[in-house]
């Protein structure tokens, strides 16, 4: 060993490691594969938790996290179930519960009844388990012989350490110390089922330690109705139809980026609805899962650009603009998870053609604001793969094209929406919001308001975002 040298002293075995770490004898493939399925699994609960938590959580910023990292959990998940496969036959053993405190593990967090426990559950205890387990995995692993786990488990822990340092925001925001105290009892029995697994990555000895169930000793049962924080103070507004503004030609560019600034921030909902259809549609490929999820984190993203399209211009949206939540509760409480797909894909479909998503960035464009622009670049390729992921797991579904778009039409069609029963209910207004943030962005742009814009009041109480007329908003 001592007068092994490579050649002019260049980097050993591809720069992986020294040949004296190459030599230990690291983990067996049977140990690899047993490490790699609690991986998985861990990946696999956590993808449920933040997917089932986005619709019922009342904070925004809370829900687009929980839509990233549950897209980022569907990923890895993907990449860890590949690898398994790669080293055994099938079967892979991939839906087997590791450890049954493990269960327990995950349960608890899916179920804890406040934000504040199921933070404390996320990024206090299930993240930073799974780092140290992928973590220890790389230090007893042949880092030559098992490079392929080691890069799965590298590029893991990058993104872990993404989450984890917005849990430690979030709960320095969320979180006092009163509060941490009235959770201890449950956050020493999480330690406990981790204690009683033998820790996450299964590498200590299982302590014997009772573990029992609290908040999941009732099943977890979703919550399909959207909640929205403070300020969101008028959700069910219905006040402003922004694709008639939007279409109609004798509008300028320059507030029509306004309404579309609108539109993106409004599609929070969409991550609400395609929880709903995750959550709610069992014993699919992992690819499904995976694909969905990429969409709705897609739809976070476009919300949040529209958040920082009316942040860019100065405008103040929580009050003067009326971000409702009116798709997403009348699709989640009114349909099943299929047709809820089937309105998606029927929406979709409608954003392809030109008077659609080119259209918009085409807007974008004439509007001189560059940051519509880019944003509306983006938003129109991203529909462009949501339009796939519709053919690969809806249309599959049905004969032909126009029969999948006849029963997503007709499944939006059953949705009511109640416009003046909710206005008697006292539940929503329907205010006018638009002359408000009309009149804010022509103060950031330094001119005054045209008249005819202004007094626009054009509303949903009879004309839906019907894409065989309009364009919709998901």
């Amino acid at each position: 060993m001592k007068a092994y040298s490579t050649y002019r002293n260049l980097p050993p075995l591809a720069g992986l490691s020294s040949i004296a770490e190459a030599m230990k004898s690291g983990l067996s493939v049977e140990q690899c594969v047993t490490r790699l399925k609690r991986h998985h699994y861990a990946f696999k609960r956590l993808h449920h938790i933040f997917t089932a938590r986005i619709t019922a959580e009342p904070i925004y910023e809370l829900k687009t996290a929980f839509s990233l990292h549950a897209h980022i959990c569907a990923e890895h998940t993907a990449v860890l179930r590949k690898r398994v496969g790669e080293m055994r036959e099938p079967p892979l053993g991939l839906e087997e519960i590791p450890h049954p405190s493990l269960e327990i593990f995950f349960d608890e967090i899916l179920g804890a009844p406040t934000t504040e426990e199921l933070l404390l559950g996320l990024y206090e205890k299930a993240v930073p388990s799974l780092k140290g387990a992928l973590e220890r995995h790389i230090a007893d692993t042949n880092p030559l012989a098992d490079q392929p786990s080691v890069r799965l488990c590298r590029f893991a822990l990058l993104e872990l350490e993404d989450l984890l340092r917005f849990g430690r925001q979030a709960i320095a925001s969320l979180i006092d110390e009163p509060c941490r105290q009235r959770s201890s009892e449950w956050l020493r029995l999480l330690e406990d089922c981790l204690a009683s697994a033998g820790g996450l990555g299964g590498t200590s000895e299982p302590r014997q330690v009772p573990v029992h169930r609290l908040h999941s000793v009732k099943p977890y049962v979703y919550d399909r109705v959207p909640r929205r924080d403070e300020r969101f103070p008028d959700p069910y507004n219905m006040g402003v139809n922004a694709e008639v503004f939007l279409y109609d030609p004798k509008f300028p560019p320059e507030p029509k980026t306004l309404m579309m600034f609108y539109k993106r921030l409004r599609e929070i909902d969409v991550p609400e609805m395609m929880a709903s259809i995750i959550v709610e549609t069992p014993d699919k490929p992992w690819d499904y899962y995976r694909d969905m999820t990429r969409q709705l984190w897609d739809e976070a993203r476009h919300a949040m650009m529209g958040e920082v399209g009316f942040a860019n211009l100065g405008i103040d949206w929580p009050k003067d603009v009326m971000v409702n939540f009116t798709w997403s509760l009348g699709l989640n409480t009114q349909l099943k998870p299929f047709e809820r797909h089937a309105v998606l894909y029927f929406i979709e479909q409608g954003l392809m053609p030109k008077n659609g998503k080119r259209f918009e960035w085409e807007v974008g464009l004439a509007s001189h604001n560059p940051l519509s622009a880019l944003f509306q670049d983006y938003d129109w390729a991203d529909e462009v793969l949501h339009a796939k992921i519709g053919r690969d797991w809806y249309l599959s579904q049905f004969k032909n094209t126009q029969e999948a778009i006849r029963y997503g039409d007709e499944s939006w069609s059953r949705v009511l929406m109640n416009w003046g029963k909710g206005r008697a209910d006292g539940l929503r207004q329907h205010r006018n919001w638009w002359p408000d943030a009309y009149r804010a962005a022509c103060r950031t742009w330094g001119v005054e308001p045209d008249p005819e814009v202004l007094a626009y009041s054009t509303t949903y109480e009879t004309v839906r975002a019907d894409l065989k007329e309009l364009t919709g908003s998901a």
